[in-house]
C-alpha cells in the first residue's frame, strides 16, 4: 500500500508520534465519534457515555471527555447514545464466491458493517495462479477494506491425478506471494489434510515456508474430530480450521489450541450446531470465530453479511458482546493483527461502526473505515477510483470445441437391461455429499434416467486449455421435475465447465453459452433460458453489486421453476467437484471417494443386476 492511496493505514511505528500528540491535545482530531455506548471487546463490557478522537486512519484517544482533541475542522459526529463496535472482520472468506469483483465486495459489505477480513482467493488462484491472486490483493488495496490476503495451499486442491486446474502453486510461488507485503497474512486453507498427516513434500514446504515467513497457516480437517489424525494435523503449525460442523469439531480443535471457525454461508449452515460448544458446553470462547466461508450476491443483498453471522450467533444464546468478540477482537488475535484492527482501543485503526437500537439486533446505521465515514443507514457515502480489472482475466475458458449430445451420453459395459451404479446425493445446506448406491436403466450401451425425477446427469469438462478431458456422473437429489439444465464456470475449486440435467440437447445448449460468454451460469429448460454472465475468471461479475445478486437470484428462481427446491442450489452445486470435501465427487478425471482411508477415482459403475 502506498501513501497515495485515500484509505492508506500507515503503521503504528511510523504515525505513533502524532497519535500522542493528539491524544493530549496538541494536534487535533480529524475526526470525533461522541456520546457513544462503546461495546469493549477486549473487556466484554458496554461502556456509556464514551467518545473517541480519531486521527487519520487510527484512533488517538477512547473516554469521556474528547474535548481537547477537538478545534473548528475536525469532523464531529454526535453517536446520540447510540452503540460503537469494531468494525466486523470475517475471519474466512472466498470474495469470488460472492459473485462480486472485490470493489463491488466492498461496496456491499462496508453499509453492512463489514470494514475487514481475511480472504483466501483459492478460487482465481485454481484458475489464473499468482496472477489472479495479485490483482485481487491489488484491487482490495484500492477499497477501504482492511484486507488481508492469503496465498492458495492448493492449486490443485489435492494433486493433479485427481482433477486439472489452470494453475500450479507450490512451495516456492508461495514464498514469493507472502513477500507482497504485510497484508498477505498467510497460507490459505489447507484442504489436502491426508499430504499433511503422511508428509506429502509440497504440503510439508508450503507450511514450512509460511512459519519461516511469521506468518499463519489455515486448516480444512473432513475426518472426524475424534480420528487420531487431528492433532497430527494441528502439529502442523495450522491453527485455525473452518471445517466445524458439530459442537464435538470446536471442542476438539480449541483443545489442540486452533481456532474454531463456525461458519454461516449461504449454502452452510454451521453455527446453530457449532455454538453449542460454548452455550450447551461452555467451553470459552477466546479461540472462537463467526465467518461466512462461501456467500452469494443475493445472500449479500437478501440476509447481510458478517452482521447476519452475529446477530444469527446471538439467536442462539450467545451474549450480543460475547458475538462481537467472536467477528472482532477474536478473528484479529487469530491472525496476529489486533494491534491494528479488532477493537476501538488508542492506537488501533480508525475502524467502528454505528448501531441503533438494541445491540443484538446488530442495526449498522453508520460504517468508518480508516477513520473515514464511507457509509450511513444501508447505503455507501464514499467513492473511490476503480481499479482496472487485467484484459487477461476476462479471457480464461478455453474448450477448444462445441459441445454435442454426445458428450453427454454415459457408456454402460452392458448392451441393455440394468446396472448398479454410484450417485452423488446432494445434501442441503451442507458442503459435504453422499455416496449411494442406485439402479440405473441401459438401453443401447447408454444409461437412460428419464424414468427418474430423482437422477440427473453430471458432466465435468476441463476448460483451461490443458488435455481436453471430461466426466460424466450421476447426481441424486437435485429435484428437477422437467426438461432442464443448468451450465456453470463456478465449480470449487478447480473450477472446470460443469454441466447438470436431464435433457442431453440441453445440456449441450447450457455448456455452449457458458462457454460463449467467457464464463458463468446459464439455466436452460424448454420453455426460456437464463443467463448470469461472470466474464473475470468465469468466476466473477464487473457489474454493480445489485445488479449481479438480481442475477444471481434470477437463477436460483429459474432452478426452482424447474424443480429443485433446495436452498441456495447453486452455491451447492458448485461444489460438486471439490474433491476435498467427503464423501464422493465429480472432476475431469472421473469419480473421486473421500474417506478416512484416502482420496481415490472410483468406477462409475456396480454390479450387472439383470439382462434383458
Amino acid at each position: 500500500m502506498t501513501q497515495s492511496n485515500q484509505w492508506y493505514r500507515s503503521t503504528l511505528a511510523d504515525c505513533m508520534p502524532e497519535l500522542v500528540a493528539t491524544a493530549r491535545g496538541d494536534l487535533k482530531a480529524t475526526l470525533a465519534v461522541i456520546n457513544v455506548k462503546l461495546v469493549n471487546v477486549i473487556s466484554g463490557e458496554i461502556l456509556p457515555g464514551m467518545s473517541i478522537a480519531i486521527r487519520d486512519a487510527r484512533i488517538a484517544y477512547v473516554g469521556k471527555d474528547i474535548s481537547h482533541t477537538i478545534d473548528e475542522n475536525t469532523i464531529v459526529v454526535d453517536a446520540q447514545g447510540k452503540y460503537a463496535a469494531p468494525g466486523l472482520l470475517d475471519g474466512h472468506c472466498h470474495i469470488e464466491s460472492t459473485q462480486l469483483t472485490v470493489t463491488e465486495f466492498a461496496k456491499a459489505v462496508l453499509p453492512l458493517g463489514t470494514t475487514g477480513g481475511f480472504f483466501d482467493a483459492h478460487e482465481i488462484s485454481n484458475v489464473m495462479g499468482l496472477r489472479g491472486l495479485r490483482f485481487m490483493l491489488e484491487e482490495a488495496r484500492s477499497t477501504p477494506l482492511a484486507a488481508y490476503m492469503q496465498v492458495a495451499s492448493c492449486v490443485p486442491s489435492t494433486h493433479p491425478g485427481l482433477e486439472t486446474t489452470g494453475a500450479f502453486i507450490g512451495p516456492e510461488e508461495v514464498a514469493e506471494a507472502l513477500r507482497w507485503g504485510p497484508d498477505m497474512i498467510g497460507l490459505g486453507e489447507v484442504m489436502n489434510f491426508p499430504g499433511v498427516v503422511y508428509g506429502d513434500d509440497r504440503m510439508i514446504r508450503e507450511i514450512q515456508e509460511t512459519l519461516r515467513a511469521g506468518k499463519y497457516a489455515d486448516g480444512h480437517f473432513t475426518w472426524n474430530s475424534d480420528d487420531w489424525r487431528l492433532p497430527v494435523y494441528a502439529a502442523s503449525g495450522i491453527s485455525g480450521d473452518h471445517e466445524c460442523v458439530t459442537k464435538e469439531d470446536v471442542i476438539e480443535r480449541i483443545r489442540l489450541g486452533m481456532y474454531a471457525k463456525m461458519r454461516q454461508g449461504s449454502a452452510w449452515h454451521d453455527v446453530a450446531e457449532t455454538i453449542k460448544a460454548h452455550t450447551e458446553d461452555g467451553i470459552d470462547t477466546r479461540r472462537m470465530m463467526l465467518v461466512t466461508d462461501d456467500r452469494s450476491s443475493e445472500s449479500l443483498l437478501r440476509e447481510g453479511h458478517i452482521n447476519f453471522v452475529v446477530r444469527h450467533a446471538i439467536a442462539q444464546g450467545v451474549k450480543p458482546v460475547t458475538a462481537f468478540q467472536m467477528a472482532t477482537i477474536n478473528t484479529a488475535e487469530r491472525f496476529g493483527v489486533s494491534r491494528d484492527i479488532g477493537s476501538i482501543t488508542p492506537g488501533s485503526c480508525a475502524d467502528i461502526i454505528l448501531l441503533d437500537g438494541n445491540l443484538s439486533d446488530v442495526d449498522v446505521v453508520m460504517t468508518i473505515a480508516a477513520g473515514q465515514v464511507v457509509a450511513k443507514n444501508g447505503q455507501m457515502t464514499a467513492t473511490w477510483t476503480g481499479y482496472q480489472i487485467p484484459e487477461e482475466a476476462f479471457k480464461t475458458v478455453h474448450i477448444g470445441r462445441q459441445l454435442v449430445e454426445d458428450d453427454f451420453k454415459i457408456v454402460a459395459p452392458i448392451a441393455d437391461g440394468v446396472i448398479g451404479a454410484k450417485a452423488i446425493e446432494v445434501v442441503e445446506n451442507h458442503v459435504d455429499t453422499r455416496e449411494q448406491n442406485t439402479i440405473v436403466k441401459v438401453e443401447n450401451h447408454h444409461v437412460n434416467l428419464n424414468d427418474s425425477d430423482n437422477l440427473c446427469k453430471m458432466a465435468v469438462f476441463e476448460r483451461h486449455g490443458i488435455n481436453g478431458g471430461h466426466a460424466l456422473g450421476i447426481l441424486m437429489g437435485v429435484g428437477l421435475k422437467i426438461p432442464a439444465a443448468i451450465a456453470m464456470t463456478v465449480a470449487h475449486d478447480s473450477h472446470n465447465l460443469t454441466v447438470i440435467g436431464n435433457n442431453d440437447v440441453l445440456m449441450a445448449k447450457a455448456g455452449n453459452m457458458a462457454v460463449d460468454m467467457q464464463g458463468g451460469v446459464v439455466m436452460v429448460t424448454e420453455e426460456e433460458t437464463t443467463v448470469f454472465p461472470l466474464p473475470v475468471g468465469g468466476l466473477m461479475s464487473p457489474e454493480p453489486f445489485e445488479k449481479v445478486a438480481l442475477q444471481s437470484e434470477a437463477i436460483s428462481q429459474a432452478l426452482l421453476k424447474a424443480g429443485c427446491t433446495l436452498n441456495n442450489v447453486f452455491m451447492t452445486l458448485s461444489l460438486l467437484c471439490l474433491v476435498v470435501i467427503p464423501e464422493i465427487r465429480l472432476s475431469d478425471k472421473g469419480l473421486v471417494r473421500i474417506s478416512a482411508d484416502g482420496i481415490e477415482i472410483i468406477p462409475l459403475f456396480n454390479e450387472v443386476v439383470e439382462n434383458q
